[in-house]
């Protein structure tokens, strides 16, 4: 095992320096994303914003499908940084296939909507439903898990959890009636509510459950290797944060590309971002646990969320002054 991860941390190293010197003065950081939300919005907006470029990267966001598409993707080498999908990233920690760690958590709630069909009024209503999640072991599969043991439904005997895709695919087979139920985004809650077939059975956000469901993750090796880039990577992410909450025209530009016309729509997101993203995203012990106790993998009982953080960059940025320059100085 200790051969495979240096093998496959060569590849990490041999793909990033070849990105930046192929970039010239900017390195080339290609960061994975998966799904939509608040996590994609944030992106959007960054690079609106030309935020990258300002803190001297070139970053180009690769899309994924599903979460674990994108943890297939990091261990490959195809990317270098991921943003989104915690849980998914802690499952390669966990299981020993990849030495990474999580930098940033710039979401430590559960960033969705839980919708059924009409016909299911409560949770105890699931009993012997269908529900849709992206594919086993991804970010949906992990928290409608979580969620069906918060409302005290065991999810492999309560319920069917089926693969169907990711949120264009839920949407399609909820209206179709092929399943009952599944996590939604709030950029579609409003069609799905309006086509008369689904009501909104919870907004995870409002439920008292820390979670780290978006961040920073990258291979341990590149905290030595390339700090200066992933310092930077960082400071753009704060930045970023920061525009979102001061400057809601930019995040309203950035819903557009996802099809968001609707002011009124625009405005709930915004909101959202504001209330739930935090400032600084260091990431927080308890909900890292959390994420790590939602696996269905043997090695994460008893694994410990300290082993996979390290917050020594934020810290840096934090004593360097850039946060007071940017939101103006503290008491």
């Amino acid at each position: 095992m200790g051969r495979k991860i240096k093998t496959l941390a060569g590849i990490f190293l041999i793909a990033f320096g070849l990105a930046a010197r192929d970039g010239g003065a900017e390195p080339i950081v290609y960061v994975g994303g998966s799904g939509t939300g608040i996590s994609s919005t944030l992106m959007k907006v960054i690079r609106e914003s030309n935020t990258w470029k300002k803190h001297g990267l070139d970053v180009r966001n690769v899309f994924f499908t599903s979460g674990a598409l994108l943890g297939r993707a990091m261990l490959s080498g195809d990317i270098t940084a991921t943003n989104g999908d915690i849980p998914g990233m802690l499952s390669m920690g966990v299981s020993g296939v990849l030495d990474l760690k999580v930098i940033a958590v710039t979401m430590n709630r559960l960033d969705t909507y839980f919708v059924a069909r009409k016909a299911v009024a409560k949770p105890d209503d699931l009993k012997s439903k269908r529900i849709a999640v992206s594919r086993f072991g991804s970010l949906s599969d992990i928290s409608t898990r979580l969620l069906m043991r918060f409302w005290k439904l065991d999810p492999e005997k309560d319920v069917t959890i089926l693969q169907t895709g990711n949120s264009p695919s839920r949407v399609a087979a909820l209206v179709a009636g092929q399943v009952d139920a599944g996590l939604m985004s709030l950029t579609v809650i409003d069609k799905l509510v309006a086509s008369g077939c689904c009501r909104v059975l919870a907004d995870l956000t409002e439920l008292p459950l820390d979670y780290a469901q978006f961040g920073v993750a990258v291979p341990t090796v590149l905290l030595k290797t390339q700090r200066e880039t992933l310092r930077l990577l960082l400071q753009a992410f704060l930045e970023g944060i920061y525009i979102t909450k001061t400057r809601p025209d930019v995040v309203l530009k950035a819903l557009k590309e996802e099809g968001i016309e609707d002011p009124r729509v625009g405005k709930t997101v915004h909101e959202r971002m504001v209330k739930n993203i935090p400032d600084f995203p260091v990431p927080e012990l308890k909900g890292m646990q959390s994420a790590i106790d939602s696996l269905a993998l043997p090695k994460a009982r008893g694994a410990q969320a300290k082993d996979f953080v390290d917050t020594t960059l934020l810290e840096e940025i934090r004593k360097s002054g850039f946060l007071d320059r940017l939101y103006g100085k503290r008491s």
